[in-house]
């Protein structure tokens, strides 16, 4: 681990897979979300589709961990539960399919999820609805399936809270817990299915010290 560890320096371009950590950082920090859509465009440009995703999930499950105690105060525990539920169940689903397709259509996946997000948000669309709990379990399988084949498990989730009446506090901490708890399942999916490799952990491991000063 060491060697890997000490390789991680040295991966050709990786020092834009450091600067993008710092830059998501700060985004996640501020807003509650946005870490993949900042850092998985940029990664995926020097390392392969499962080399990205550990090193983001490696390093976001760390940054993060400042904002649990205000967010359990402020969130809904129980229905960040119900979106974790669905997306244990559809995390497996989005894994296989990265593992068929080829690094080209990861790349244009993730482009074009954040950007409907960001034109989503942009245009203004939002629910006056009341939150289900079937709604909130389907957003969370949605999540689930996007985290595993893209690496991006937020958007729906995001979507679903910002273009809600919950008060900001709220919307921050469901986000924050929710993404903390796709994390450790896509992780536990990837190491489950022989995904991870010892040289991403180690740029993972890395990627935390930017990360988590962005944060």
């Amino acid at each position: 681990m060491l060697d890997a560890l000490i390789s991680a320096t040295s991966v050709e371009g990786v020092w834009l897979v450091y600067l993008a950590a710092l830059v998501a950082g700060i985004v996640r920090g501020f807003a509650g979300f946005g870490t993949a859509m900042i850092f998985l465009p940029i990664a995926a440009q020097v390392l392969s589709p499962f080399e990205a995703l550990t090193v983001l999930i490696i390093m976001d499950l760390t940054g993060p961990l400042i904002h649990v105690p205000r967010a359990l105060k402020d969130g809904q525990p129980g229905d960040v539960l119900r979106l974790g539920v669905g997306a244990a169940l559809a995390v497996p689903v989005g894994v296989w399919v990265l593992s068929i397709v080829s690094p080209e259509v990861f790349r244009w996946g993730v482009s074009v999820v954040a950007l409907v997000l960001l034109a989503l948000l942009v245009l203004g669309v939002r629910y006056r609805g009341a939150l289900t709990k079937p709604m909130i379990f389907g957003t969370g399988a949605l999540g689930g399936f996007l985290g595993g084949s893209v690496g991006i498990p937020g958007p729906p989730v995001i979507m679903l809270y910002m273009a809600s009446t919950l008060p900001p506090a709220a919307i921050r901490a469901n986000n924050t817990l929710y993404l903390i708890l796709a994390d450790i399942l896509i992780l536990s999916v990837l190491a489950f299915r022989g995904f991870l490799a010892a040289s991403a952990v180690a740029i993972g491991v890395v990627a935390i010290a930017p990360y988590t000063l962005g944060n």
